[in-house]
């Protein structure tokens, strides 16, 4: 038989003898936001990969690399996190008694809490004095956040 013979003329007397009827809606499936959750979380899995989870779901791995992407965007209705700083408070100096004042103009030494920042954490409270090793100091914080 050759590829002719496969070919439908207008002229040929016999119909056709295959027709294809398709019944689906033709549409974009739509999943609910539950289910997008879900395989997004499972694609998150350890020893999963996306390809494998977009397989098993009929998905294209783009499409799951999109549902990702808009599932770490924070929401445009929700409210924004409260900031994670700790507000600073400058104690003012006491005042000098009035009785006793310097009488040269001479350079002072600084007073010994001059400098000195004072963190607290989880009850804990921590001086850092002028002159200490920035990594020695990140490594104190880090050790108490690690412990609260």
């Amino acid at each position: 038989m050759t590829i002719s013979e496969f070919t439908l003329k207008s002229s040929d007397p016999e119909p056709a003898r295959r027709f294809e009827v398709f019944t689906g809606s033709g549409r974009r499936r739509e999943w609910l936001p539950e289910e997008k959750a879900r395989i997004v979380a499972e694609s998150y899995d350890a020893g999963e990969t996306v390809s494998a989870v977009a397989r098993r779901y009929a998905l294209s791995p783009q499409q799951l690399f999109a549902w990702r992407r808009a599932a770490r965007q924070p929401l445009a209705g929700a409210p924004a996190p409260e900031p994670l700083f700790v507000p600073a408070v400058i104690a003012a100096p006491e005042p000098e008694p009035s009785g006793k004042r310097a009488r040269s103009t001479r350079k002072r030494k600084a007073a010994p809490d001059a400098g000195v920042i004072e963190l607290e954490i989880d009850g804990v409270a921590m001086r850092v004095g002028r002159g200490a090793d920035a990594r020695t100091v990140a490594t104190v914080i880090r050790a108490l956040k690690a412990t609260s």
